[in-house]
């Protein structure tokens, strides 16, 4: 039976973000197909679009998913779990802004999808620190778009401070 890997990006920045991470954290690992393989630290992170506003906690798991497990469903769930622990989407709801929970799927083994129910990769990981440095405390080999994560962290405009991850502006660097 074979397994994918699957890469899923969380983050807060609620009053709870901690409980919050932990308790997604518990929920991905109990949805059925699903195996918890590792957790990067969790980093205090700047925010990025909208900068007045509470800073992030953001981390990412490393999952195996065996051959039930599909990328659309699996998204699905995890739109379910971020309802499930208060976050409310809709038209109020500020692109960026403050959030309860933010459950991504970054990467789905090889898979590369542009639909628009699931894009994969996560159309801008590699335009965030916040993703890059915990995926690299991961998979430090692991490439994205035929390119070690380090080189796409070194177009960034980061740096780092003990588990505190600081971007100054949100660059398009580009994909080759």
């Amino acid at each position: 039976m074979g397994v994918t890997d699957v890469f899923i990006g969380l983050g807060s920045n609620c009053t709870s973000a901690q409980e919050l991470l932990f308790s997604a954290c518990a929920r991905i690992a109990a949805i059925p197909g699903i195996h918890e393989r590792a957790r990067s630290p969790i980093y205090w992170t700047e925010p990025q679009g909208v900068r007045d506003q509470p800073w992030f906690l953001n981390c990412v798991v490393h999952v195996e998913a065996d051959e039930s497990v599909r990328p659309i469903p699996l998204l699905r769930t995890f739109l379910a779990l971020e309802q499930a622990l208060g976050r409310k989407r809709g038209p109020f709801e500020q692109r960026f802004g403050p959030r309860p929970i933010d459950i991504d799927l970054l990467l789905f083994g090889d898979e590369v999808s542009d639909t628009p129910a699931c894009i994969l990769p996560h159309p801008r990981m590699h335009k965030r620190a916040f993703v890059l440095v915990p995926l690299i405390d991961l998979a430090p080999d692991l490439l994205l778009y035929g390119q070690p994560l380090a080189s796409h962290l070194a177009k960034l405009c980061w740096r780092r401070e003990g588990e505190r991850i600081y971007q100054t502006e949100d660059v398009e660097s580009p994909i080759i």
